[in-house]
């Protein structure tokens, strides 16, 4: 039986079950806040939480996870901004290659800095594949990476930057239309890249309703994050949750 959490991912996915993916910034959650967001994320039935920002000037990083793993059985994922990101009381570590920018500290120079820390830690270390994807607008996350972002209308270099991921060995890949985007990923985009690529789908970035979010699984994605409207919302979370739930493919009896 998969017991790791990126066993858990790919067990979903191997049951045509989306998952929903709630994203806690440290810069932007207390303690108190915190309790709000675990309250809903175990009574909607969410399924990760990842925690994490571009910047993260906070310094309760240790605490804020270790509140959440206490509160709740939801695994906690990291999703780091910086290399400064790492705290070993999470379940796992998205160690994010950005594979559709051009900068070569953000493919390998942090991971090298970052490796004794991340070794250290103990963590369950996932390698993901991150696509940065215009949604419309500048967001932290390209002006931290100094990256263009693949352009909203060009599937083929989405599909052929996902196919390379996957080829080296990445484990999961996860597009991003980054926090503050004015446009969501495109259909279009998500299915090119889930009809051909075999490893788990996240897709986030500009997701601010549950049909969204549901399309989006339609289209193949596996796993739908949404952090930014639900700092604006948190009663979203119910609401995108059964939206992504219901976008789980059944398949028909034999």
């Amino acid at each position: 039986m998969l017991t790791s959490t990126y066993g858990k991912i790919v067990q979903l996915k191997s049951e045509n079950k989306k998952a929903f993916t709630v994203l806690v910034d440290p810069d932007k959650t207390s303690l108190k806040k915190a309790d709000e967001l675990i309250a809903l994320c175990t009574s909607s039935k969410v399924d990760f939480i990842f925690v994490g920002g571009s910047l993260v000037v906070s310094d309760h990083l240790d605490e804020l996870v270790q509140h959440i793993k206490a509160s709740c059985d939801i695994p906690v994922l990291l999703f780091p901004g910086s290399p400064s990101q790492i705290t070993p009381y999470a379940d796992a570590l998205l160690y994010l290659s950005l594979i559709s920018g051009r900068n070569p500290e953000l493919l390998i120079g942090q991971h090298v800095i970052s490796a004794p820390a991340v070794k250290k830690s103990g963590l369950e270390v996932i390698p993901t594949g991150y696509m940065l994807i215009d949604g419309g607008a500048p967001t932290t996350v390209s002006y931290i990476s100094n990256a263009n972002p693949i352009p909203s209308d060009k599937n083929e270099i989405a599909l052929c930057t996902a196919l390379a991921g996957e080829m080296l060995g990445l484990k999961l890949l996860y597009m991003d239309a980054g926090s503050g985007a004015k446009h969501p990923i495109k259909e279009s985009m998500i299915q090119a890249v889930s009809s051909h690529t075999q490893i788990p789908l996240i897709v986030g970035g500009g997701i601010l309703h549950p049909e969204k979010a549901y399309t989006n699984c339609k289209a193949g994605a596996d796993m739908i994050v949404v952090g930014n409207a639900i700092e604006k919302d948190p009663g979203l979370i119910n609401d995108i949750c059964q939206a992504v739930h219901a976008g789980s493919i059944v398949p028909n009896p034999r």
